[in-house]
């Protein structure tokens, strides 16, 4: 019987980026503060981990306080409903010195299959003795697939908000005895 090592993640180490072109021109980045993961796996080169990973949604920032406002709304997150956003992998495989993430990623009450490239930094140990391993998380996602429909037009006709999100997590796990 294998044994299963658990990792956590260390969210002093870690970042939730993501970024949203507006009025088609320009892009709009943002971060969630507050999220909680881990993964549990086999082997050593981190394959087929299981990974759970979830974020509230109430910890937005875009550094624009009304906005961020309007995206914990009913037209986008509806937090108060959903104050969660979670994933749970599917599979977790090598791809190179790198690997190819796909899970199950729920967003409001809508469950979606969704792939992400991880860059893996590798592992080090810090001056506690706590082993540490790091990813590059990195994705696209559509938002309107995810029930984020909200749509504006300007006068002129240029769409506000667009419709592809791309996501850049950098996470830091620590190994739990």
């Amino acid at each position: 019987m294998s044994v299963k090592t658990k990792w956590s993640i260390d969210p002093t180490h870690s970042e939730v980026h993501f970024k949203v072109k507006h009025l088609v021109i320009s892009t709009v980045t943002g971060t969630f503060k507050t999220f909680d993961g881990s993964f549990e796996t086999e082997n050593d080169d981190f394959s087929n981990a299981q990974i759970d990973f979830s974020l509230d949604i109430n910890s937005i920032d875009t550094n624009q306080e009304q906005r961020d406002t309007h995206l914990k709304s009913s037209d986008f997150f509806d937090a108060v409903k959903y104050p969660k956003l979670a994933f749970k992998s599917t599979s977790f495989t090598k791809n190179g010195d790198d690997y190819l993430l796909q899970g199950d990623l729920t967003v409001k009450e809508l469950t979606k299959p969704v792939k992400l490239n991880v860059e893996y930094g590798g592992t080090a140990t810090d001056f506690y003795g706590n082993e540490k391993a790091g990813f590059e998380i990195n994705g696209k996602i559509s938002r309107k697939e995810f029930g984020l429909t909200w749509d504006a037009v300007t006068e002129a006709g240029a769409i506000v908000v667009g419709d592809e999100i791309k996501l850049n997590i950098n996470a830091q796990f620590a190994k739990q005895a």
